[in-house]
């Protein structure tokens, strides 16, 4: 049955920090090449978070770029959720942090966790509370500090990951909303493909790596999502009661641009009408779906009324999507 919504997204704003990591800096910090890179990633840059820079100023950033994009009030936002696997405390929360730095006085505030699915679970959340009326005004974020816990003598991670953030406003409708569907679902048992450390040093009768670092099995996870996403992507679109022509663009997490053009090839929605953000951002996570939507609303491609699939997967193993109306009004 189709999605009864009541929201739309009205704003968003995005934030990357100011050093570039080239492949070229890379060459001289790890066994690669440049041409090696842009071959099995497609990526040429990715943004470095500075030593006391960490993800919730990297949101605060990203909301106020919000605000100055499209000069929202974000005073009255009554709820704060927050996807990062890279927060600065176990506690207080990432979304705590912002709602102190922009001085946000009446909001609940909540921390997400799954990985590179954050930001789509995030979004799939504040339509749900929106929808049903507990909330009006509610700001999503997908932030991440990767570079804080990348082994940088690994080669084949160091070259993949990057930081930044994304903000979007989510609010009640004042006629239709724009959530067409949404779909999620886990493969669990391939938590030892993704993983980061924290209190347990094992996973499953698995010794982990416990040194706090990022850690990826890249071939698991790739033959997993090569797999998966074509398939889920078709049943979110058949849900949304819609055929793959209607969608304008498919914005699937910024992983790997090969693992992207694998996913398209397999259909339903050709590379063409895909938007990514890897090339000179890198893999960022919870925020490469933003970066992603920011860079199409730059350059012209993204425009009021599109229908867009956003498509998150990631460590967990875990996946959520959704179709959405692009509900952010055209700036000039």
């Amino acid at each position: 049955m189709k999605h009864q919504s009541k929201a739309t997204i009205t704003a968003m704003g995005t934030y990357v920090p100011d050093r570039i990591l080239s492949n070229a800096d890379l060459e001289k910090m790890v066994d690669t090449s440049d041409e090696w890179i842009v071959q099995r990633t497609g990526m040429r840059e990715r943004r470095i978070a500075g030593e006391h820079e960490f993800v919730s100023d990297l949101a605060t950033k990203a909301v106020e770029d919000m605000v100055r994009r499209y000069e929202v009030k974000i005073t009255d936002v009554d709820m704060i959720l927050f996807a990062t696997s890279t927060p600065e405390y176990a506690f207080p929360s990432s979304a705590s942090r912002v709602q102190a730095n922009l001085g946000i006085p009446q909001t609940g505030v909540l921390d997400l966790n799954a990985a590179c699915a954050g930001f789509t679970y995030g979004m799939q959340l504040a339509d749900s509370l929106v929808t049903s009326g507990m909330y009006r005004k509610v700001l999503v974020i997908g932030a991440e500090t990767l570079s804080k816990i990348t082994d940088y003598t690994d080669r084949t991670t160091c070259v993949l990951f990057g930081d930044g953030a994304g903000a979007f406003l989510v609010e009640r409708a004042s006629d239709q909303g724009d959530f067409k569907s949404v779909i999620s679902g886990t493969q669990g048992e391939g938590g030892m493909h993704l993983y980061k450390s924290g209190l347990s040093t094992e996973m499953d009768g698995h010794q982990l790596n416990a040194e706090g670092n990022l850690v990826q099995n890249g071939r698991e996870v790739y033959k997993w999502a090569v797999r998966m996403v074509p398939e889920q992507l078709a049943e979110l679109i058949t849900r949304a009661e819609m055929s793959p022509e209607q969608i304008d663009w498919f914005v699937p997490h910024s992983a790997n641009m090969r693992m992207i053009e694998a996913m398209c090839d397999r259909g339903p929605i050709p590379l063409e009408r895909t938007l990514t953000s890897m090339e000179y951002r890198g893999n960022t996570s919870a925020a490469s779906i933003p970066l992603a939507l920011q860079i199409a609303v730059d350059e012209g491609k993204l425009r009021h009324g599109h229908n867009v699939a956003l498509f998150g997967f990631g460590g967990g193993l875990t996946y959520s999507g959704l179709v959405v109306r692009w509900g952010v009004p055209d700036r000039g």
